[in-house]
């Protein structure tokens, strides 16, 4: 006969706070309910009662045997410096130029994987906007995307 192994539960509030408590499968589907039905949970784990209000969860993993094993059996692949080339070369075909103008003074050109309607700037990371009038624009590295904040841009 095999003995009740505890799982492990681990959640994320809505403030971003992360924490794990082993429940046993019983509790997991009592949990289940709770999150479900949105009723809080209270229950006792060895000595001490855990409560946990599932409207202040915003997800939760239980973790099993097999979760654990798949962890360990993860097989990283080695890549070479040639096929590392290729992907590199493959993904740069599709690289967009954005030529970024900020009210804030800052100009500079960067790269995209693709073409895209607003951007942070890098200094102050206030958004700017794609100008579709002005279309593309003349860099030192070829023909960029222009997005500005320093005038209206209509956002269609």
């Amino acid at each position: 006969m095999r003995l009740v192994e505890p799982f492990v539960m681990t959640y994320t509030l809505n403030s971003g706070i992360k924490g794990s408590i082993a429940l046993s499968n019983k509790q997991i589907q009592d949990w289940m309910e709770s999150y479900r039905i949105g009723s809080k949970f209270v229950t006792s784990v060895g000595k001490e009662y855990f409560g946990l209000n599932p409207e202040l969860v915003a997800d939760f993993k239980v973790h099993n045997e097999f979760s654990e094993q798949r962890e360990h059996l993860s097989v990283n692949q080695i890549t070479t410096n040639k096929e590392n080339e290729q992907l590199k070369n493959a993904y740069s075909q599709y690289e967009t130029l954005i030529q970024v103008e900020c009210k804030c003074g800052e100009s500079y050109v960067a790269k995209s994987t693709f073409k895209r309607s607003k951007w942070g700037c890098r200094s102050c990371g206030e958004i700017v906007f794609l100008d579709r009038n002005k279309g593309q624009v003349n860099t030192v590295e070829g023909k960029a995307w222009y997005m500005t904040n320093r005038y209206f841009v209509e956002r269609n």
